[in-house]
């Protein structure tokens, strides 16, 4: 019988806070030493950036389940994309939607993940039009 592992209930590393603010849609923060530490400027990613560091310990399992999901949704995405050149392989024919199926699902889940944090979806993660200032 073999043992499984279950999510730390540590606080997230700096690479999976990198990952939860990709995945959230979030822009890149730089080092500390960047000068971009203002936040009330930018309420929305300070508002992530204190979540981030301030969750309970079953919050950053729950946060680690989620980017395991999401980390096999992206890579399914990137998957997909080598088969785009077979139309029909024996009996087997390719779903001509697939990746856009894939992909609506890993941003569905990218939301889920605002929506467990509670923060808005950042720019990167909205669909259609420009951002208004």
């Amino acid at each position: 019988m073999s043992e499984t592992t279950s999510p730390s209930d540590t606080p997230f590393t700096d690479g999976e806070k990198a990952d939860i603010r990709r995945y959230c849609g979030y822009p890149v923060v730089g080092s500390a030493g960047a000068g971009f530490s203002e936040w009330y400027c930018f309420p929305a990613y300070g508002a992530l950036e204190w979540k981030l560091n301030g969750l309970s310990g079953v919050e950053y399992v729950q946060g680690r389940v989620y980017l395991s999901q999401l980390d096999s949704l992206e890579t399914g995405i990137l998957s997909a994309a080598g088969s785009l050149d077979t139309a029909v392989a024996g009996p087997w024919t390719r779903n001509a939607n697939e990746i856009q199926e894939r992909s609506d699902l890993f941003f569905m889940w990218r939301q889920k993940l605002c929506r467990f944090i509670g923060v808005p979806d950042g720019p990167g993660l909205r669909r259609g039009g420009g951002i208004v200032v």
